[in-house]
């Protein structure tokens, strides 16, 4: 029987009597574990899948938290990285050889794009990105040699959707590896998995740890992939997470679903207050009205999270620039997840040299709202799109 949210976020994993019946996990800082015979260390050594060796591999404290982390996504396993980064790497890498392609969502997180145009065609991988997320482009761009498909649904700047479950069907006929980015949803809005997605991963430096002061990544999947990766890219990159960042990532899923609620009711409340502002040219978000997949989002997320973006109707990038530095409770940051609300505006990146080279408008700005009040975030907002208008009055006379 399946166990319920509750039951994993607060017990799974945790067998207290082993810990002294301590109420949180323990913290097990160590580098490497000691064993009583010869024969002991031996096996131990012949899998480290499943023993604890030395804690670039296997740590009791890390064991606790990726039992949590695959009953969540309900994978079979998981693996926990030091880097969002570290899991896109092991992902990637663990599934194309020489001379394969990969098919990946256009637009996806930065790092995704750099890794699929600099670092793979160094190993002979080449990457066909797809304008948009739907089965039909993913098939079209298919080569003899495709191994795999990336996704990212929504991706989160301009939150495309993609039809996952209809993308995953293709792949499985074609005999293709589906991987995708679950970051912006987290286990409890969307379960990739469930649509027939072969690997999940996460920036768990986002919702999962929740307190913006924790670096993470997950790999989620089957037993048998996981435990492919794990004597392979995972042991030989090393990207591991250390025990104390695993202890504060625990301590983070406790409150993983009512931070979630509150992240998402904010964003639903400030966008209800924007939207018909004259400022507001457009609200990029999968459960608004005017996303052209609204359709397809809400018949595979249960709900969306507190990130969303606007474009702002603006003649010049100085106007952008005004409209956020008016802001007095969204601190300027990239990432989001945490308790504060955050502003990261698409001009801070634009290459005005170049506009042909970007992805993104510079009239794009990416909003995260934390934990605060709704009522500050919204006259937050409102105040500074005033701002806005009055400099351009200013102007005008």
């Amino acid at each position: 029987m399946s166990k319920s949210l509750s039951e994993i976020l607060f017990e799974e994993g945790e067998e207290r009597e082993r810990y002294y019946n301590a109420v949180s996990p323990p913290l097990i800082q160590t580098s490497n574990f000691v064993f009583s015979t010869v024969e002991q260390m031996r096996r131990a050594l012949s899998d480290e899948y499943t023993h604890s060796v030395y804690s670039r591999g296997n740590n009791p404290t890390l064991a606790i938290l990726r039992n949590k982390l695959a009953k969540l996504e309900g994978a079979e396993d998981a693996l926990v990285f030091s880097s969002g980064c570290g899991a896109i790497a092991a992902a990637l890498f663990s599934q194309l050889r020489h001379g394969d392609h990969l098919v990946c969502i256009r637009k996806p997180y930065n790092w995704v794009a750099h890794f699929c145009r600099i670092i793979l065609p160094k190993y002979g991988i080449q990457t066909t990105f797809v304008e948009e997320g739907s089965a039909r482009a993913y098939e079209a761009a298919c080569q003899p040699n495709t191994k795999l498909f990336y996704l990212e649904s929504p991706n989160t700047f301009t939150f495309e959707i993609t039809d996952i479950r209809a993308v995953a069907e293709i792949a499985k006929s074609k005999g293709i590896v589906t991987v995708i980015d679950n970051s912006y949803s987290t286990p409890l809005y969307q379960s990739p998995l469930s649509l027939g997605i072969d690997l999940v991963l996460h920036s768990a430096s986002k919702y999962l740890a929740g307190h913006s002061d924790v670096i993470a990544g997950v790999l989620a999947g089957s037993k048998e992939m996981i435990g492919k990766i794990y004597n392979s890219e995972y042991l030989a990159f090393g990207a591991v997470l250390p025990p104390f960042e695993a202890w504060l990532m625990l301590r983070g899923l406790r409150t993983l679903e009512i931070r979630l609620q509150r992240s998402s009711s904010n964003a639903k409340a400030l966008i209800e207050a924007i939207e018909n502002h004259p400022r507001i040219k457009r609200i990029l978000y999968p459960f608004h009205s005017q996303h052209p997949k609204n359709e397809i989002a809400r018949s595979q997320m249960k709900d969306c999270s507190g990130l969303f973006s606007i474009e702002l109707e603006a003649d010049t990038p100085d106007e952008v620039i005004l409209f956020c530095n008016s802001l007095k409770h969204f601190l300027k940051a990239v990432s989001w997840g945490g308790f504060e609300s955050l502003v990261d505006p698409a001009i801070t990146v634009y290459n005005f040299d170049h506009p042909e080279l970007n992805e993104l408008s510079w009239r794009t700005v990416r909003f995260y709202c934390g934990l605060e009040s709704p009522e500050i975030l919204i006259d937050d907002v409102l105040q500074a799109l005033n701002i806005l208008d009055n400099g351009a009055t200013n102007r005008q006379k």
